[in-house]
């Protein structure tokens, strides 16, 4: 059962990252890389900071540190102790039949994607907080979190399994959070 969902994750991955072309690649690249972001989330902190009370935008920065913090280490630990599963790139059966898009392939582990759950979870989180301000927000939040988890599979360094679990944790711990944002607001608010 277990080899029979490894070899489908193999074959949706080279599907899917089939699929690019040079012509998307610096499209890909963009949305993949982390730095990109820094506008997107300088105008969510605004917008978070214009329809919050102080201590509501305090609870939620330190949060959103939380939030990082433990999707990140909750990758680490999946990739670099538990899982041990090799990137895409670093698949010998996949090499020579992928598209390595960026100029490395990054760590030898890839189970799960730490890019899609951090992602995933801001997305969430933030997206709860604003909704209620702004209509279309939280989708279009998932969008961008959804943009970036295939990114990660069209530039050939996780696999859709990966990716899937990622954004699954991210899903997960971003709703936690925000719920726990809301217990300490109506606790010391």
């Amino acid at each position: 059962m277990i080899d029979q969902l490894i070899q489908f994750d193999k074959e949706v991955f080279l599907f899917l990252n089939g699929l690019g072309t040079p012509t998307w690649d610096g499209f890909w690249m963009f949305i993949t890389n982390k730095y990109y972001a820094i506008p997107l989330y300088a105008f969510l902190l605004i917008l978070i900071l214009k329809t919050n009370k102080k201590k509501e935008i305090i609870f939620t920065l330190v949060l959103v540190a939380l939030l990082i913090t433990i999707t990140d280490q909750t990758a680490n630990l999946f990739k670099k102790t538990l899982f041990l599963r090799s990137r895409p790139c670093y698949t010998e059966d996949l090499m020579e039949h992928m598209r390595l898009v960026k100029d490395s392939c990054g760590g030898a582990f890839g189970y799960f994607s730490g890019h899609a759950s951090n992602a995933m979870a801001l997305a969430v989180f933030i997206g709860l907080i604003l909704r209620k301000h702004f209509k279309y927000i939280f989708p279009l939040l998932l969008i961008w979190a959804v943009f970036v988890g295939y990114s990660r599979i069209y530039i050939g360094v996780h696999f859709p399994g990966d990716v899937l679990t990622g954004m699954i944790v991210g899903t997960i711990y971003g709703t936690m959070i925000f719920k726990l944002r809301q217990f300490l607001i109506r606790k010391f608010a």
